[in-house]
């Protein structure tokens, strides 16, 4: 039985996108897999182009910079002092009587004056701006996405091979990443993608590769320092191949032996290319190693390139990203069919990302599945401001709003990311309806009507029940805060 064209259209930007904004739903509604399929075809679909981003590289100069500044301030406190304790310190200079002395300053010089006394109150330091300039434009992005779908695949990439900003020096990485090794090959090979993450600085850190060093290399022997695995391990059990899929202890400890020397140049003041990939020959473990029953002859850094390309061509690791695709987009119990659907494509393309992500858009059982799954809080947010037409200014209330829904921005709690079974997410609605009723307060004072905010957000979608509700609203808040919690804007 076919679905009405604009259900259908809904269906489509709330399953594959993030929801309608504007007049999407009837934009689309002639051709909802065209739109879907569209998205993936625009030029640079999934990119952000903003020359005001710093490179990772320039992300990670800067923080070192700003850390060595900060070090030295301390130091000089700390010297300051050990003066005054001894008596040395010296005379304070005499003060402007414009600064002491109220009455004799300007209206510009006491706004200026108020201006600075706010931004000294708790200024965030140099890393945490560069962290909230990232999720600003990757916000933007979702927000001002027309179908959605190819800034979706982004968003599940970016957790499927996630790094955290916990992690110390990778906070100010965190965006860069995504823009680097996520972004540009949404849309192309999964062997390239792999090969971009896994070399990425902001993964070799999460990941404690920068400092792993083979026990038989001239840094090992030296050092006598040796082997980390943790990347090699998550790159077997999540990034690839998947749990249970015939891999031993040994080709871990041979993959961590292939990865050694896939390092970072060492922060240094003034150093052109400090913070960058870089592949340290004297770190490498020498010879031939086995991984997953295939030999690869010592090689230096085309040795770890040799065995991410063959991970990438492996069946496991088809049906293991197909898995994840559907589970994502579709059920939280992935129809066997369309998974080995997507696994074939997968396998047929050699990773073509663009024809697997194709294949899930016009599968039958991608559109006849039930609207079961939970919107993980990202999206939720996301979906409300698209329905809202509002544009955030500040982007700290939507990162802080993420971060007590318990989805913090690129802060997954382990290599896995975030879950995307809708069980996970259910304890949160408590969470949800507090930042629901702030958004119908928010939203309130842009005089959008909330029946128009229906058609908008859910159109056929919409339930008698949820249209009675926000109906029968006792204020413009609550009657946007009912929407936005109700089952068909909540599910994907």
């Amino acid at each position: 039985m076919a679905l009405d064209p604009k259900f259908e259209a809904a269906l489509a930007l709330h399953r594959f996108g993030f929801g309608p904004r504007g007049n999407a739903i009837a934009k689309i509604a002639g051709d909802p897999r065209g739109a879907l399929l569209a998205d993936l075809e625009r030029p640079n679909a999934g990119k952000i182009d903003n020359p005001d981003l710093l490179s990772g590289g320039e992300a990670a100069r800067a923080a070192f910079d700003f850390r060595q500044e900060k070090k030295a301030a301390r130091l000089a406190e700390a010297a300051m002092r050990e003066a005054e304790k001894n008596g040395m310190a010296p005379k304070p200079e005499k003060p402007d009587p414009a600064m002491a002395d109220p009455s004799m300053q300007t209206a510009d010089m006491k706004q200026r004056m108020d201006e600075a006394e706010r931004k000294a109150v708790n200024p965030p330091g140099l890393p945490q701006q560069i962290y909230l300039q990232e999720a600003k434009a990757r916000f933007d992005a979702a927000i001002a996405a027309e179908a959605g779908f190819a800034e979706r695949l982004v968003w599940f990439w970016s957790n499927h091979f996630c790094v955290s900003a916990d992690k110390g020096p990778t906070r100010p990485l965190c965006g860069a990443f995504e823009r680097e090794a996520i972004r540009p090959y949404v849309t192309g090979h999964f062997v390239d993608m792999l090969i971009a993450v896994e070399s990425h600085p902001a993964m070799l850190i999460y990941l404690d590769n920068a400092r792993s060093i083979g026990p038989a290399s001239i840094a090992g022997i030296r050092q006598n320092k040796g082997l980390n695995e943790n990347l090699a391990r998550e790159i077997l059990e999540l990034h690839t191949l998947g749990v249970r899929t015939g891999y031993t202890q040994d080709d871990v400890t041979n993959f961590a032996k292939v990865i050694t020397g896939w390092s970072i140049e060492p922060l240094k003041l003034a150093a052109t290319h400090a913070g960058e990939f870089t592949f340290n020959p004297r770190m490498h473990e020498p010879g031939a190693q086995t991984v997953a029953g295939k030999g690869y002859p010592e090689d230096g850094l085309e040795q770890g390139r040799a065995v991410l390309a063959d991970l990438a061509k492996s069946s496991a690791t088809a049906k293991h990203i197909a898995t994840k695709l559907v589970r994502h987009f579709v059920a939280d119990n992935p129809p066997p069919a369309l998974v080995e659907r997507l696994a074939k494509r997968f396998r047929d393309t050699d990773g073509n990302l663009k024809e697997v992500a194709k294949a899930l858009v016009t599968a039958p059982e991608s559109w006849s599945a039930p609207r079961e799954k939970l919107k993980r809080p990202g999206e939720w947010l996301v979906a409300a401001l698209r329905a809202s037409n509002i544009d955030p200014p500040d982007i700290r209330p939507v990162v802080q709003a993420q971060n007590l829904l318990g989805e913090p921005l690129w802060r997954p709690p382990a290599p896995n990311g975030f879950s995307d079974d809708s069980a996970a997410w259910m304890d949160g609605l408590a969470q949800r309806l507090d930042i629901a009723n702030r958004f119908g307060q928010r939203a309130a004072t842009t005089q959008i009507d909330a029946g128009a905010m229906i058609e908008t957000a859910l159109g056929p979608l919409a339930s008698q029940e949820t249209r009675q509700a926000v109906a029968r609203a006792e204020s413009r808040p609550q009657a946007l805060a009912l929407l936005v919690m109700a089952p068909e804007f909540q599910r994907r």
